[in-house]
């Protein structure tokens, strides 16, 4: 299988899977519970999602390791497992994707805030992503991926973390905006410009934006990307924002509205698309054939 770096050169655009969360709370998992507790009591669980996303098409597929770090761990009293709740999802991914798709190491915030506005240090925070980025490394994943930021202090950390153990592995890095009246900007206060500065000159190679946002909004973010950085870009959408309906959160945009307006991100020239929360097999399935249109239609040298 080429490697991932050499492919992300060759190929317009790359499809990624969509949400796990969603997937999980499909299949059991209680509000308020670890997710990543489900990688050593049911891994099939985990084979099952990546298979279902394997036939919608992605050609990455991330790992149940969002809160994989021992700091997140240590909320469920499980920072002794960081071992094996991050090699286990390694495994029981490749077991299923083979060569037939990239394996991406999901990597979320710790929950902690930084000095000054939490306890924790600069140190800390490096040194729990150093830990768990290790432990993905050695299991031979294909990239890292540090997503659903809004510290671009804690993103930075995270890159320069992955990048001190290779020098070599894509990392992708990307943060989540909300829409204000003067703009884009994280909860912590990052712009999109800020954001595009600082996590190319930490070491990332591909960012970006996932959640907090439907698909509109997120065309309006990869444009405000396009103007202050020339890196690859990751898309990665929800579906919608949820509204409650009958104690359910209930995600609006369907399969067919996202994959009309992936066009725009496809046009924008977003090197990986994919979904978060709300989106589904369907909605990857529904990006896929619209990608598949863009070879003959839009790339014609290919």
């Amino acid at each position: 299988m080429q490697k991932l770096s050499e492919y992300l050169k060759n190929k317009p655009i790359l499809l990624a899977d969509g949400a796990m969360g969603t997937m999980l709370f499909q299949r059991g998992l209680a509000p308020g519970d670890c997710p990543e507790k489900i990688n050593m009591e049911r891994p099939e669980v985990l084979a099952e999602i990546a298979q279902l996303y394997l036939e919608a098409g992605s050609e990455i597929i991330q790992t149940n390791t969002f809160g994989g770090t021992s700091i997140k761990l240590k909320m469920y009293s499980l920072e002794n497992k960081t071992k094996e709740i991050n090699a286990r999802a390694v495994q029981a991914l490749r077991k299923i994707v083979g060569e037939q798709a990239y394996v991406s190491a999901s990597c979320g915030p710790t929950g902690r805030l930084l000095e000054p506005f939490g306890d924790a240090k600069p140190e800390q925070i490096f040194d729990t992503y150093k830990h768990q980025m290790e432990i993905l490394i050695s299991e031979g994943v294909d990239m890292i991926c540090i997503e659903t930021m809004t510290d671009i202090k804690e993103a930075t950390l995270a890159v320069k973390a992955a990048r001190s153990i290779s020098a070599s592995i894509p990392i992708c890095a990307t943060m989540t905006f909300d829409l204000t009246p003067r703009g884009f900007f994280t909860i912590m206060g990052n712009t999109v410009e800020q954001a595009a500065r600082e996590l190319d000159n930490a070491g990332a190679n591909i960012i970006g934006s996932n959640c907090g946002n439907g698909i509109v909004n997120m065309v309006a973010i990869a444009r405000e990307f396009k103007k202050h950085t020339t890196l690859p870009l990751i898309i990665q959408s929800n579906a919608g924002i949820p509204k409650l309906n009958d104690g359910e959160l209930v995600y609006t945009e369907t399969p067919d509205f996202m994959a009309e307006k992936s066009r725009e991100l496809i046009n924008l020239g977003v090197k990986i698309l994919g979904g978060c929360c709300g989106t589904t097999p369907a909605h990857i399935s529904s990006f896929r054939k619209i990608i598949d249109e863009y070879p003959s239609k839009y790339f014609p040298e290919l």
